[in-house]
């Protein structure tokens, strides 16, 4: 998870720099299956195994929520601060652990609780100035509700890849996104396809390759402990979040955002330690 947690980091930075070259959401999401989807089918004909698995309707399910679920983060991304928009999509684990308790029937750990409560007090520290009426810094309600979207509809892929894992392999799983997404976010774009530059392209593959990173460990994780217990992890991406966008895009996090972003690192640090 802390693997997937960078490489989703470093992801959000790529589609932030390509949106700023004038690359449309749609394109980005594109690009992101194309570079996936060769990724992983390689991988699928390493193992020797079918591109189609087994549980069809749940895969074509994953990769349907998955798509939808992109573009909503990469809104979020494109339009507001990187560390913002990452606490934003880092609501999902809290949906996830309502929802495994739902429709996996995993019992929620004290740990995951106290993980939970803690990162939701950061997360609320974090964002909470954005939001007053009166405060200094407005975000659009937009890209907001778009954030928050994106952690919902990651919530339910989280929930559908923990089914998969017991029939399909992470290989299978992960093809399936990108075989579903490119041609919904190909119709959906239309005539807004812009010609990218080289430095555009470049940055579009390592979307994809940070992508691939970041989804091989989240399916591996999910594979190897309870869905709630899992994306608690995740977390910790907000930290890389703020750094990279500290460091590259000159976002010099408020004090709020730091205090924030400690709470959610104890909220992650309490998960994985809990059982010591």
């Amino acid at each position: 998870m802390l693997l997937s947690a960078l490489g989703f980091a470093l992801m959000s930075a790529c589609v932030k720099e390509v949106s700023a070259l004038g690359i449309p959401v749609l394109e980005i999401v594109a690009a992101r299956a194309i570079v996936s989807g060769i990724i992983s089918y390689a991988d699928i004909k390493r193992k020797k195994i079918s591109i189609w698995g087994h549980n069809k309707p749940l895969l074509i399910a994953r990769g349907m929520v998955g798509a939808f679920a992109l573009m909503f983060v990469y809104y979020a991304v494109t339009t507001l601060p990187l560390a913002e928009a990452t606490v934003l999509q880092y609501l999902h684990p809290v949906f996830t652990a309502i929802l495994a308790l739902f429709f996996l029937k995993e019992v929620i750990q004290r740990s995951t609780f106290a993980c939970i409560a803690i990162s939701l007090l950061g997360l609320f520290i974090i964002i909470q100035p954005n939001l007053q009426v009166d405060g200094g810094i407005q975000y659009p309600w937009l890209s907001i509700g778009a954030g928050v979207l994106g952690a919902v509809g990651s919530a339910i892929a989280y929930i559908i890849i923990k089914k998969l894992t017991k029939t399909d392999d992470s290989s299978v799983i992960i093809f399936y996104f990108p075989m579903i997404a490119l041609p919904i976010s190909i119709v959906m774009l239309g005539s807004d396809f812009v010609v990218p530059s080289l430095a555009a392209t470049g940055l579009l593959i390592l979307v994809g390759i940070f992508t691939q990173i970041g989804q091989v460990g989240l399916t591996k994780a999910l594979n190897s402990a309870d869905a709630s217990k899992a994306t608690g992890y995740a977390y910790v991406q907000v930290l890389f979040s703020v750094l990279i966008g500290w460091a590259y895009f000159g976002e010099i996090p408020v004090l709020t955002t730091i205090i924030g972003g400690a709470l959610i690192l104890v909220g992650a640090l309490v998960n994985v330690l809990w059982k010591r």
